[in-house]
């Protein structure tokens, strides 16, 4: 598993410019809670499954699987 900040240097910075005036919270979301500070909890469940590969909800951060070995 691989994970990765988004190439679009125009979305990566305007969702770090929302994560600097919310104090760390997901700038998508309405509420501030432990589980919306990034890396927020949705994404984190996202990185333990296995068969998930795709975007964050604010699409900062990208998680690639690793490819299946032959064996799987």
């Amino acid at each position: 598993m691989k994970i990765s900040v988004n190439p679009d240097e125009k979305i990566a910075d305007l969702v770090r410019a929302g994560l600097k005036k919310t104090g760390g919270y997901c700038p998508c979301r309405l509420e501030r809670t432990e589980d919306t500070k990034c890396m927020c909890r949705e994404f984190r469940e996202q990185i333990a499954d296995p068969d998930f590969e795709g975007f964050c909800h604010c699409m900062l951060y990208y998680k690639k699987k690793e490819p299946k070995t032959p064996e799987e």
